[in-house]
């Protein structure tokens, strides 16, 4: 019995002409390219506590469910700064993430003096179980953690240099598999991803933490894999067709990759969707950020990664460049 009658219904043997349609292509990832570096800069991100430090805690008010509009307002009250209270997991479960304090700040909420940095994060910290413990009857901690100002910029440091060394690996990997044209073009469709991923939460705001790096790390290795599947079929379909144009070799590569790029993408998004709708605040912005990513990995797999070839000159057999000359490519 097939449960998925919908699979027939997906084109088998296309003949979209992809190369045609690069120019489009190239204007549009342009354009969302400087429209993601001028959000970055205009909005910036919403960094989390991983980023800009501070505290988070972790509570369960089980077995009755927690009233986070009270807990807003009890914390509020402290005048602490930017103090973020959400569910995650179910109705009991609460997060409370208190962003990083000034020594100032510690001082006057605690009316006590305040050594430096890391104490006034302890000193905030005290300040928030105080008001929980006042606030709820009945309060279980499940965890607490308190980043600090060098923790916070070492794990920037550590999320970008995880960025570009998998970045870099990519290269290295295309270039021994294939040419340094194809890495060329793999790299460059990547950052095209990992920029529009960027701006994607510099646009939306959403919190910009740890999770979301592994979100990044994760669409790079997604799009390299559709990438490397659509460069696998445009070798083998080099070596097929020697006299054919480039440009049209290249449509005959990705229409025969088309139906499994359709298939793998749409089973991904399936999984990821219901992360997205069933997994709460907790997992919402990593996600989201897979769901763009995956979309976005899909498109620069096909107008992007694929087209590329045309520009960075990839090599093929004498008998296929004479005859790419003679029609004009």
């Amino acid at each position: 019995m097939n449960f998925f009658p919908f699979v027939r219904l997906l084109p088998v043997e296309t003949r979209y002409q992809f190369i045609r349609m690069r120019v489009g292509a190239f204007i549009l990832s342009m354009a969302m390219i400087l429209g993601s570096v001028g959000a970055f800069f205009t909005f910036g991100l919403n960094l989390g506590i991983d980023f800009r430090g501070g505290t988070v805690i972790a509570l369960s008010t089980a077995p009755e469910p927690a009233d986070l509009g009270e807990i807003r307002t009890a914390l509020g009250a402290l005048n602490l700064g930017d103090v973020q209270v959400q569910e995650f997991g179910g109705p009991s479960d609460v997060l409370v993430r208190v962003a990083m304090v000034d020594v100032d700040t510690a001082e006057r909420v605690t009316g006590a003096p305040v050594e430096d940095f890391e104490a006034a994060q302890q000193a905030a910290r005290r300040a928030v179980q105080g008001v929980l413990n006042d606030t709820l009857a009945n309060v279980e901690y499940l965890s607490i953690e308190v980043v600090g100002p060098q923790v916070s910029g070492e794990l920037v440091v550590a999320g970008t240099t995880a960025v570009i060394v998998a970045l870099v690996l990519m290269l290295l990997y295309i270039w021994f598999r294939f040419e340094w044209q194809f890495s060329v073009g793999a790299v460059l469709a990547l950052i095209h991803d990992v920029i529009l991923t960027i701006g994607f939460f510099a646009v939306t705001q959403l919190e910009f933490n740890l999770p979301t790096i592994a979100a990044i790390l994760t669409i790079v290795g997604y799009s390299m894999n559709d990438t490397v599947v659509v460069y696998d079929r445009i070798r083998e379909m080099f070596r097929k067709y020697k006299t054919k144009p480039t440009a049209e070799v290249l449509d005959i590569a990705i229409n025969a990759t088309l139906s499994r790029t359709i298939l793998t993408s749409g089973t991904t998004l399936v999984a990821i969707l219901s992360m997205a709708i069933i997994g709460g605040p907790a997992l919402e912005g990593f996600a989201l950020a897979l769901i763009w990513g995956v979309a976005i990995g899909t498109y620069s797999s096909i107008f992007v990664a694929a087209p590329l070839l045309t520009l960075t000159g990839v090599k093929r057999d004498s008998g296929e460049e004479e005859g790419a000359r003679a029609h004009g490519v």
